[in-house]
């Protein structure tokens, strides 16, 4: 079965950028990140033993494989055709290796360098007002999802917000601007009980001070459940470095 016929299969669409939920005039980063995030829906650590998983995982490998090859996507974009043949579709190759190379391990030195240059860019604020769109308002979410944030962090979020709506970049939802005192002190109280729960965590491990920020993390991860958009999750599919790239393999075969 080709790519194309596999992706219709799994994803109900034989489009590859339908496929990692982009469009066509997507970047080569936009591709990359809109990989990390959909595969690690799927990635075989979450479902060992989910055959439908696996296979997925797989398929999503091959699709940004393809469209990370100049040429490949070329041709697919101006042919809607695929070199089956090529390495980049190797049923052979180990797709989770592949992953990894791509998606390495950041490191507390990465986190702590990249916070100090992401916070109070015009990056950041993009990204807050994409956020606050994405959940129309919702702050638990958008709190849950940003990055670098804490709930000391709370407060320059909403400013933020606030001065996207009063530009008139970004649509006034009531979620926000009515939000209850109540769900504001539920958030503070799940925020102080992560807090604790990585304080909690940090002794148990025996972790140094710097170490401490790692413990947080990952607490927060297991803590809000949200996967692919914690905060580790971003920041490795947004700024971790990249490894090796498969050769190309035989292009334009029709």
């Amino acid at each position: 079965m080709g790519l194309l016929e596999q992706c219709e299969k799994l994803f109900k669409t034989s489009n590859l950028y339908e496929v990692l939920g982009v469009v066509k005039e997507a970047s080569d980063a936009e591709v990359r990140r809109a990989y990390y995030k959909v595969s690690l829906q799927v990635h075989p650590d979450r479902a060992p033993d989910d055959r439908r998983a696996t296979e997925k995982f797989q398929a999503l490998g091959k699709v940004y494989a393809v469209l990370s090859d100049k040429e490949q996507r070329a041709v697919y974009d101006e042919q809607g055709i695929l070199d089956e043949e090529s390495v980049s579709v190797d049923q052979d190759r180990n797709w989770e290796e592949y992953w990894r190379l791509l998606f390495p391990k950041i490191t507390v030195e990465d986190i702590l360098n990249f916070e100090k240059k992401y916070k109070g860019t015009e990056e950041e604020q993009h990204d807050v007002c994409r956020l606050y769109v994405q959940f129309e308002g919702d702050m638990d979410q958008i709190m849950g999802s940003a990055l670098c944030c804490t709930h000391e962090d709370e407060p320059r979020i909403a400013t933020i917000i606030q001065g996207a709506i009063d530009a008139g970049d970004v649509p006034t939802f009531r979620t926000f601007t009515h939000e209850s005192d109540k769900k504001k002190k539920s958030r503070k109280r799940r925020a102080d009980k992560e807090q604790k729960e990585a304080e909690e965590m940090q002794k148990e491990m025996g972790v140094n001070s710097e170490d401490s920020l790692v413990a947080m993390l990952k607490q927060r991860q297991k803590s809000r459940e949200q996967g692919f958009d914690s905060f580790l999750s971003d920041l490795e599919a947004k700024y971790s470095k990249k490894g090796g790239k498969a050769s190309a393999g035989k292009k334009g075969k029709k």
